[in-house]
């Protein structure tokens, strides 16, 4: 029986960058470069690939991988694992998307040390300490705010906390200021919470920050917040993969 199992959900669709999985990045397509670091995290018992597009269903058979076909309906990538989730055997999923191929697989074997490690948990993921102003102000990183035990309060692509006595307006691009997290993209689900949570309608909160999390944080989900020191970015525009083979290129 599959235990913990990690699924990568992968769209040829993109406003910004149609086909991107597949896009090269040293000569490799990124589905592939994500498919083979979460392959490496030790506690994951076997990696599949959500798609709705046969062209990437290929490329990841054709490199050996797994990969299933859905649903075209979808509104987030978490609506497509669950249609995957449901028919494995596993207690815990964790969701790396397929545009994040600098995932470590240390940080995937975290998020499954969150949900074993707290039972009121019931979601998990990751956040990094950030003091620069040009991430904290970017509406395309998103920040969080978690409580005294790391349970998620708020995600927003707004600076959260606001640092009323420090950030004056007419100054705060000028300002270096501790204390915020951005938000890394990977998630660890209890199996049934991933399926009651797909399920859920889109709320408010969610439609204006465009930000499906929120949807669990408003029915009252869990969402445990674990510290990491690993950095990572997902390849959103042609921009960003020229960005990753110059970080690919310093990493050698």
């Amino acid at each position: 029986m599959f235990r913990p199992v990690a699924i990568i959900p992968a769209r040829f669709g993109s406003t910004r960058f149609p086909g991107k999985p597949l896009a090269l990045l040293k000569g490799k397509p990124v589905i592939q470069h994500v498919y083979q670091a979460v392959s490496s995290a030790g506690l994951i018992d076997a990696v599949f690939v959500a798609t709705d597009d046969r062209r990437i269903f290929d490329v990841v058979t054709g490199f050996g991988g797994r990969a299933v076909m859905t649903s075209t309906e979808h509104t987030c990538g978490t609506e497509r694992i669950a249609e995957v989730a449901q028919d494995i055997e596993c207690d815990i999923i964790v969701n790396v998307q397929g545009d994040e191929p600098f995932i470590k697989p240390e940080m995937v074997d975290d998020v499954i040390k969150v949900l074993s490690d707290d039972r009121r948990a019931e979601i998990s993921t990751l956040a990094k300490k950030t003091d620069d102003i040009k991430e904290i102000l970017s509406p395309d990183i998103v920040k969080v705010v978690f409580d005294n035990e790391g349970f998620a309060m708020y995600f927003s692509r707004a600076p959260i906390p606001f640092y009323r006595d420090e950030w004056m307006i007419q100054k705060i691009e000028d300002e270096k200021i501790g204390g915020c997290y951005k938000h890394i993209g990977i998630y660890g689900y209890k199996k049934d919470v991933l399926l009651r949570f797909a399920s859920m309608p889109q709320g408010r909160l969610e439609l204006i920050e465009q930000l499906e999390q929120l949807r669990a944080l408003a029915g009252g989900i869990k969402i445990k917040v674990k510290e990491t020191p690993y950095d990572t970015f997902g390849i959103d525009t042609p921009q960003d993969l020229e960005r990753a083979e110059e970080w690919l290129d310093l990493s050698l």
